[in-house]
């Protein structure tokens, strides 16, 4: 039987690779490759030598024929740059395609630095939203930033780059300086860092320290109310049945 296996790989530390990715990487016909300078290093690193084909998002929705890939191959698996594919990764495509063409398909889970992060926020994951990236031009990420925030009373996972880092944090300031907030920076790798900070806080620090790197930025957007008329404040969390958890 045909069959797709999504494979994730690391965000930075080699050594994450499961001991099972390894195997189907070693074992399967084709490897469908965002990156693939990047995959080859990670295969050249492992010892394994297996054909590469390019998926990425210029050829996703274009020249890309799922068809013709398993015309070739029985068993192919499909990895991003690094993490879990199809998170703010290509791929859904032809993952969607495998269900309607009966192609088996085989997750093998790993590392994504959304999840790791939040592991290691200290805030409850019972009820969360992943957001991923926001808009690009200062406007339109402030509104979208501002409409999540005031939709979804959780929390509420981003990522972002270096160079907008900054601008996202100023905003949260303004919303309301006393957020609770995670960052986890260069996640796995030399310089990995997990900060808890308030919004106020977390600008200082980072315009202290400068920004270089991969961020993911946890904001804990929970409904607070006054405790007893006094000046703290109790966290109230609706476990309802609207989960958005990914």
């Amino acid at each position: 039987m045909k069959e797709l296996f999504v494979v994730a790989t690391p965000i930075g530390n080699l050594g994450d690779l499961s001991d099972r990715a390894r195997e189907v990487l070693g074992a399967v016909d084709l490897i469908l490759a965002e990156d693939t300078r990047t995959t080859g290093h990670l295969l050249t690193h492992f010892g394994i030598r297996k054909r590469m084909v390019a998926y990425h998002s210029a050829n996703e929705w274009g020249s890309f024929d799922p068809s013709r890939v398993f015309d070739q191959a029985e068993q192919v698996a499909l990895v991003s740059e690094n993490g879990t594919p199809c998170i703010m990764d290509p791929g859904h495509r032809i993952v969607g395609w495998c269900h309607d063409h009966g192609v088996r398909v085989t997750p093998i889970p790993g590392p994504s630095a959304g999840l790791s992060c939040l592991s290691a926020s200290g805030f409850p994951a019972q009820n969360f939203l992943f957001y991923g990236f926001l808009p690009n031009k200062k406007g339109r990420r402030q509104n979208m930033l501002g409409e999540i925030l005031d939709r979804e009373k959780k929390v509420v996972i981003f990522y972002e780059s270096p160079h907008r880092m900054m601008h996202l944090l100023q905003i949260l300031v303004e919303r309301d300086p006393a957020l609770n907030l995670v960052v986890g920076r260069e996640l796995t790798k030399k310089f990995e860092e997990v900060v808890r900070k308030n919004a106020q806080e977390m600008l200082q620090y980072y315009d202290n320290k400068g920004v270089q790197g991969e961020f993911v930025l946890i904001v804990d957007n929970r409904e607070r109310r006054s405790a007893g008329g006094g000046s703290g404040a109790e966290e109230t969390v609706n476990f309802g049945d609207d989960s958005d958890d990914t």
